[in-house]
């Protein structure tokens, strides 16, 4: 019996050059896996500043975004791959510019009646000379993934994170602060503009940070999240029209805060290039629903194709 992607040559394009690097190799290995389960002849690109070179020497025809963060998901590699006219995975160029920019995405996102955190973009070195607003507040870059360089200031703090100003910072010059919502972490999956369901996060430390994230143990996954109904339907709403808004296509995660007490719901983020593991939320989601994480993957390369011989563009 023939796979469903027999014959066809997919390029996984991971790693990068981004902070989030190493979480890229990991989804990038479990979808290549899973593609040459379903009978594709598979490429692995650890895609640097030579992308275009190789994708044309390769000749592939679909390249699997798996990349993560800076230049993999800001609409810098969707630009290449328009360029070269490869069908590719995920969200097009605007989209994922725009869903990657935290201060535009809450702008737009706002206007189509989705409820997002105030605050604004400061200067780091103002941001951390003084609380720019009163505590508790997030510091977070206005365009990294994965809880990369975010700082949370709680009540009673002397002074803002002086990590801001250190030699090590490379995460821009304005940052992102906003209002800190106490209560939940919940995550709802986007395929196809309909959204799974709503997943309830709760991280070991109390903060849903990098190893929180990707640690072992570091945070136990609900599904589905414990909320009142109305709630979660529209958390499910909102997500939906959050993944229209930016214009993005294929799979997307919305990450919310939830506080049941006030029963204040505000998206912080549409994560156009979700993690793709066996265990990220995403493929958990889908599991939840009877998708396997193999069956999801053809879902999202299919999706490329039919979007190719449709002659749709980026965005």
């Amino acid at each position: 019996m023939s796979k469903p992607l027999e014959g066809r040559h997919v390029a996984v394009l991971l790693g990068g050059l981004s902070s989030e690097r190493d979480v890229s190799l990991v989804s990038g290995a479990a979808c290549a896996t899973a593609l040459e389960n379903l009978g594709a002849r598979v490429t692995r690109v650890d895609a640097g500043r030579d992308l275009a070179q190789v994708l044309t020497a390769l000749k592939p025809d679909v390249c699997f975004n798996a990349l993560h963060g800076e230049w993999g998901e800001d609409g810098c590699v969707q630009g290449v791959l328009e360029t070269l006219a490869i069908p590719y995975t995920h969200s097009g160029v605007l989209a994922s510019a725009l869903a990657m920019d935290k201060a535009k995405s809450k702008a737009v996102l706002a206007a189509a009646g989705v409820a997002v955190p105030g605050g604004g973009l400061f200067n780091r070195f103002e941001a951390a000379e003084r609380h720019v607003m009163a505590p508790p507040y997030v510091v977070k870059p206005n365009a990294e993934g994965s809880s990369v360089g975010v700082f949370l200031v709680f009540d009673g703090a002397n002074r803002p994170p002086q990590e801001l100003v250190a030699p090590t910072w490379t995460y821009g010059e304005e940052v992102m602060i906003e209002p800190y919502i106490a209560g939940l972490e919940l995550a709802v999956a986007v395929q196809a503009g309909k959204a799974l369901t709503v997943t309830e996060i709760v991280p070991s430390t109390g903060f849903y940070d990098y190893d929180a994230k990707y640690a072992e143990g570091g945070s136990q996954h609900v599904v589905p999240a414990r909320m009142p109904a109305d709630d979660f339907d529209r958390a499910l709403r909102l997500a939906e029209l959050a993944h229209a808004a930016l214009g993005c296509r294929g799979v997307t995660r919305s990450d919310f805060r939830y506080d049941p007490v006030k029963r204040l719901l505000v998206l912080l983020e549409v994560n156009t290039q979700p993690g793709m593991t066996p265990t990220s939320l995403v493929p958990e989601q889908a599991a939840h629903l009877g998708t396997s994480f193999d069956q999801l993957v053809l879902w999202i390369v299919e999706d490329a194709y039919a979007r190719d011989i449709a002659g749709g563009k980026a965005d």
